[in-house]
């Protein structure tokens, strides 16, 4: 039996990620890169999966936390004769001085464990079984001037650890036994270490820790967010950078790959990869938390990734190669048994018109940021980036598409993406006013094309007798995305039609706090759970409308269903409030960021019911 998907913590140093379940077994690890192939993936098959597990004789219960405004984990083992807390942190490096653009830290592929006694004694044992290249490529350890080196071709895996790890079968063991006051470690590195590099003593582990925790509390203060939900938002920011790739800028959807939407189902694909509607939406979370550094990073990625300045912009990118095509891997059983595991992803050879209203609307943001001020290599070219994103949305006005949920049961002529274009034209225009080189008359005709759309859309869009508006033209299933545009002003919040197709989504895709992102045929087998972001997004929408009290207390009662630690997948299963998918999930994690800030903008125009504050124009009109 597989562990709760919501069992799982994440550490990272911003190249690549560690899931530590609850019991403080580490199921999940990629190195060098988040895209890179697992070396643990107990996550995915309980039996052909390695891990780094510990065990302690007698334990009665454990309990966890992040350190304060940090991605480092503590979890704390309580046992018949002791107690004792578990650090867990992967090093990151902060360059000196920061450099302008690049990575603001260097990592070391380097996971840190360090186990304290604090109280009493505690006896038990680390256990080190790697299974590389999703566990198909055999390995074998062996002694190591004191240490156990696993390999694999060359792939390499070396285990440091005090006590010293011995040898059992393909595992290595450390065996522990701490009084108050004592310490065991264990740190697993990937590749070889150079001789400056290498961990081979406590104090060298306590000074990484050390070092790690001082750049993310350096992080952190940057974040300018300071409302009554700061925790719940600075751990959403986290979970976000640890997604990025710093050396390329490049941000992945989610830290995992195969894990399942649909119990039982076939859904379970690779997300450690750059989809532009992602990482744009994770750009403008950034830039309204203040890290501009952030949004600007992943337009280096953008620029150095696409040389054809938006002229042939791609769905989605590898963080740093390209996407390996979707492959089956059937040796593994899945997360309880739910298969196939895919990784690489089919759908990156999809169009998806969507993706120029997200990315001029993530670059719009960021050049208010900086005041149209921006570095000069984003500046560099921006006129031709503005007409080579237009065209396309021009060009591809009236085409169908697959969409943003990359339904595989064909193109149509999607509400959500032809809103986005209508986003994609008029940022453009706003962004033509504020810049050298873009003609009048170019910003004059984005703007009368983007009154066209957005007139098409809001007739052909709306379904009389459904009384909403629909997820395609002609339609009369109900799409969760269409709450969506109107967080992006595509359509006006106190629309009568807006109020009716809120109604709807609640009623026919709702289940209490949560909705689900559509109830139709998509080419997939199996019910997926509902979309997190979806929750979010409808508080959004109440918020917008100016009904505060409803907003506030749903988005309290959905943040209260992340795991222990604040983290998101990206769906709920609302009959048992599990989490389903692939986690943390950078869009679930967006979502939450953009829903607290537009919740503290509109309490802030509107009230709260029952605080003397005007109610709403809406109440009257009702």
């Amino acid at each position: 039996m597989s562990k709760p998907i919501s069992d799982y913590a994440l550490v990272g140093d911003t190249h690549s990620c560690a899931l530590i379940a609850r019991d403080g077994s580490v199921d999940w690890l990629c190195w060098p890169r988040h895209d890179s192939p697992a070396l643990f993936l107990k996550l995915l098959d309980d039996e052909k999966g390695g891990s780094c597990a510990i065990a302690l004789d007698g334990l009665d219960r454990t309990h966890r936390r992040y350190r304060p405004e940090t991605n480092i984990l503590e979890t704390t083992f309580e046992t018949r004769t002791g107690r004792a807390v578990l650090t867990d942190a992967m090093p990151v490096n902060p360059p000196a001085p920061e450099p302008e653009e690049g990575p603001d830290g260097e990592g070391e592929s380097r996971l840190i464990r360090r186990l304290t006694c604090e109280e009493g004694t505690i006896e038990g044992r680390f256990t080190v079984r790697p299974t590389f290249d999703y566990a198909r490529r055999p390995c074998e350890p062996m002694d190591d001037r004191g240490s156990v080196l696993f390999e694999a071709g060359d792939w390499r895996l070396r285990v440091n650890a005090s006590p010293a790890p011995r040898i059992a079968d393909e595992t290595a063991i450390v065996t522990f036994r701490l009084k108050a006051g004592e310490t065991a470690y264990l740190v697993l590195t990937h590749g070889e270490d150079n001789e400056d590099a290498a961990i081979e003593d406590l104090a060298g582990a306590d000074r990484r820790i050390a070092t790690t925790e001082e750049y993310w509390h350096r992080w952190s203060a940057r974040c300018t967010y300071r409302g009554p939900y700061r925790d719940m938002v600075l751990r959403s920011a986290l979970c976000l950078k640890l997604l990025t790739y710093s050396p390329s800028g490049g941000i992945v959807a989610a830290a995992t790959a195969g894990l399942p939407e649909a119990v039982p189902g076939n859904r379970n694909f690779d997300y450690r990869f750059t989809w532009m509607r992602d990482a744009a939406f994770t750009v403008t979370a950034f830039v309204m938390l203040g890290y501009v550094r952030e949004a600007s990073e992943f337009l280096r990625f953008l620029r150095e990734r696409d040389p054809t300045y938006g002229r042939d912009t791609r769905l989605m990118y590898g963080v740093c190669d390209t996407i390996p095509p979707e492959e089956a891997l059937t040796h593994l059983s899945g997360w309880n048994g739910i298969g196939p595991v895919l990784i690489g992803n089919a759908a990156e050879d999809q169009d998806q018109h969507d993706i120029y209203g997200e990315l001029l609307r993530a670059l719009c943001v960021f050049l208010e940021a900086v005041d149209y001020n921006p570095p000069e290599k984003v500046h560099d070219r921006l006129p031709e980036v503005l007409d080579n994103l237009t065209d396309r949305a021009i060009r591809h006005r009236h085409d169908a598409d697959n969409g943003i949920w990359e339904l595989r049961t064909g193109p149509r002529q999607q509400f959500h993406t032809k809103a986005m274009l209508w986003v994609a034209l008029t940022d453009a225009a706003r962004i033509g006013r504020h810049i050298r080189g873009v003609p009048e008359d170019r910003i004059a005709e984005w703007e009368r094309v983007a009154a066209e759309i957005r007139a098409e859309y809001l007739e052909k869009g709306w379904s009389e007798g459904r009384g909403a508006f629909t997820g395609a033209y002609g339609s009369h299933h109900l799409d969760a995305a269409v709450l969506r545009v109107a967080l992006f002003g595509a359509i006006d919040p106190s629309d009568p039609r807006l109020r009716s197709t809120l109604a709807a989504v609640e009623r026919e895709l709702g289940v209490g706090d949560l909705i689900y992102r559509y109830r139709m045929e998509d080419g997939f087998e199996g019910d997926e759970g509902a979309f997190t972001a979806c929750a979010f997004w409808r508080v959004g929408c109440l918020a917008l409308d100016g009904r505060t009290g409803e907003a506030k207390a749903a988005f309290e009662r959905l943040v209260a269903r992340g795991n222990d630690v604040g983290l998101f997948a990206e769906e709920i299963d609302p009959a048992t409030g599990e989490q389903r998918g692939n986690t943390p999930q950078g869009f679930s994690h967006m979502a939450l960021i953009n829903a607290a800030l537009r919740l503290d903008a509109s309490i802030a125009k509107f009230g709260l019911p029952g605080d003397g504050a005007a109610e709403p124009e809406r109440r009257a009109a009702e």
